[in-house]
């Protein structure tokens, strides 16, 4: 467990914790414990913004999360110090739009060399008590990691990782399937998915639960990464699935996965169909995308007027074998170290402080849907777009015999 002011207990000693800065669990609480409390607040103001003029609004935790989160030492940030509420303005026409959504990190729980039955069930085990504390939160949409039932193994490029895959209606649905009805919770659970109707086809896919339990619909990963060790098109193609938007109970909800966060015209689709939050599934580690990972999907906020939640693992996996991905480095073992970091960002250009970099964690946050169309209004962003224009140039780019638009200065290749 963490001190009060995110450290490590007196004793440990200080960058023990592996994914740790210097011991802290993340950087807002680095610059908490160092800073003033006049400069922490300025700090804050720029690096997570103000929600209607104001910093994020605390919410408080009930008993039982708190008791849940330290019985099995996962990192809550629920605005109370650590979870908050994005408001909007008061509106004459219409009610305030509250849904309160949450987060799941975590690391795998049993070595890679286990029994892939006993990695899965074990995982299923430890994720079940933050679902729980969720539950117990009151939270009404939930969204877990990128291929949460595994271990990230597309790095071996070695296919008997295919065995985690399985059908939609699978294991790990009829397991969410039961906490969704339970706690009238929806769920979106990224899983290795095995195509039984097509050939069993591999593919990385959301499962989008219902409050009932019900099958909502799925949506297949957009974009593949072929970059470092991410040799993940060894395993699944491009999705086909297009750009889904779920409508819910509780609000119209939309599936970004992992490296699809690279791609704005991916993020732009989805808010062309009316999503009001889009999650982003994620594994990725820090060498390769850290300083990416606070710009992004805020930038994707503010850019489409809706909330983002960003999710990534926690952890060092190692793997039984050796490999190497072509890119001149050393064989290895290991991806490099998940970050975690998980948090939400709001169209108004606000976010969250980030869970921790190291250990299992659940964020949880409020939020007034009814920002979504205020922002619209106030930057008139679907307005000004010119989607046409670039409609144009994008169907001319696709042509075979595509010229850019090029103006060459005369003189470029004259002597004076």
């Amino acid at each position: 467990m963490e001190s009060s002011n995110g450290k490590p207990p007196q004793g440990e000693e200080e960058g023990k914790a592996a994914g740790s800065i210097g011991g802290y669990e993340s950087l807002h609480r680095l610059l908490e414990s160092n800073l003033s409390p006049e400069l922490f607040k300025e700090a804050s103001r720029l690096l997570l913004g103000l929600n209607c003029a104001h910093p994020l609004e605390p919410i408080s935790l009930p008993g039982a999360t708190t008791d849940l989160a330290q019985a099995h030492s996962f990192d809550v940030q629920l605005l109370v110090s650590q979870a908050f509420r994005f408001n909007a303005d008061k509106e004459h026409m219409r009610q305030p739009r509250i849904v309160r959504v949450g987060l799941i990190q975590n690391s795998i729980a049993v070595p890679t060399t286990c029994h892939f039955a006993d990695q899965k069930k074990s995982i299923m085990e430890k994720v079940k008590p933050i679902i729980d504390a969720a539950g117990a939160s009151g939270v009404n949409i939930l969204c877990l990691q990128e291929a949460w039932t595994m271990p990230f193994a597309f790095c071996t490029r070695e296919k008997r990782w295919c065995e985690f895959a399985e059908p939609v209606d699978g294991e790990s649905t009829q397991f969410l399937q039961e906490l969704a009805q339970k706690y009238n919770m929806v769920i979106v659970s990224p899983i290795l998915e095995r195509d039984i109707n097509h050939g069993e086809t591999i593919w990385n896919t959301v499962v989008v639960i219902g409050n009932n339990g019900n099958i909502i619909g799925i949506h297949r990963k957009n974009h593949i990464p072929r970059v470092g060790d991410f040799n993940e098109s060894t395993y699944y193609m491009e999705g086909n699935t297009g750009h889904p938007v779920f409508e819910t109970a509780y609000g119209k909800i939309a599936v970004n996965i992992c490296y699809g966060r690279h791609h704005p015209l991916n993020w732009l689709a989805f808010g062309l169909n009316g999503a009001e939050i889009v999650f982003n599934p994620s594994a990725t580690v820090g060498e390769l995308s850290e300083p990416m990972w606070p710009i992004e999907a805020r930038n994707a906020a503010i850019a489409n007027s809706y909330f983002v939640g960003s999710i990534n693992r926690v952890g060092t996996e190692v793997f039984p074998n050796p490999f190497t991905s072509g890119d001149g480095k050393p064989q290895h073992a290991d991806f490099g170290h998940f970050y975690g970091s998980s948090h939400f960002s709001a169209p108004d250009a606000s976010c969250t402080p980030s869970l921790s970099r190291y250990r299992d964690g659940l964020m949880v946050s409020d939020m007034d849907l009814n920002l979504c169309r205020q922002i619209k209004d106030k930057w008139a962003f679907r307005m000004t777009a010119r989607y046409d224009m670039y409609a144009n140039l994008l169907s001319e780019y696709l042509k075979p015999d595509f010229k850019p638009q090029i103006i060459a200065d005369p003189l470029i290749n004259k002597r004076a």
